[in-house]
């Protein structure tokens, strides 16, 4: 915004009446096909699903493949150090940092993976309540209906 045409709305809202008081919220337009407004983000079953299966895949095949790793970082850096090198114990910390970040990683895949079947399981009770209590609702809806006909 220009600082010319904040001058400009500053001066139209001090000239309106001081006895009005008005709220204005920023919104989005209405839907020129009738409809509610929806959010833009949308995720389904399958999506969720996905999600969950790749943070479980990510999660086996990295604590399988990263074991190589360790591995032979160990074994390297236990030969340089036997030969007198000092970088061997370079290599030893190196390998230290690896597997708590290693750790990190299978413990943030594991948490998106299990986070994920619990949040299914939770949405599979929460409809299962949902759907009994508005059967309840339409079983005393029925009974007051039965009771004006009489």
């Amino acid at each position: 915004m220009a600082w010319d045409e904040w001058e400009q709305l500053l001066d139209e809202a001090q000239k309106r009446p001081q006895s009005s008081t008005h709220m204005q919220l920023n919104q989005l337009p209405a839907d020129p096909g009738g409809g509610s407004t929806q959010g833009d983000l949308k995720v389904s079953q399958k999506d969720l699903a996905a999600v969950g299966d790749a943070a479980y895949a990510l999660h086996q095949g990295f604590l399988h493949f990263s074991d190589f790793a360790r591995l032979s970082s160990i074994k390297a850096a236990d030969g340089l150090e036997s030969e007198g090198y000092a970088i061997g114990s370079a290599l030893n910390h190196v390998v230290q940092h690896w597997v708590d970040q290693v750790q990190s990683l299978l413990d943030a895949t594991a948490h998106i993976s299990n986070h994920l079947d619990y949040t299914k399981k939770a949405h599979a009770g929460d409809e299962q309540y949902i759907a009994g209590t508005i059967s309840s609702i339409a079983t005393l809806d029925q009974g007051f209906d039965e009771r004006k006909a009489n």
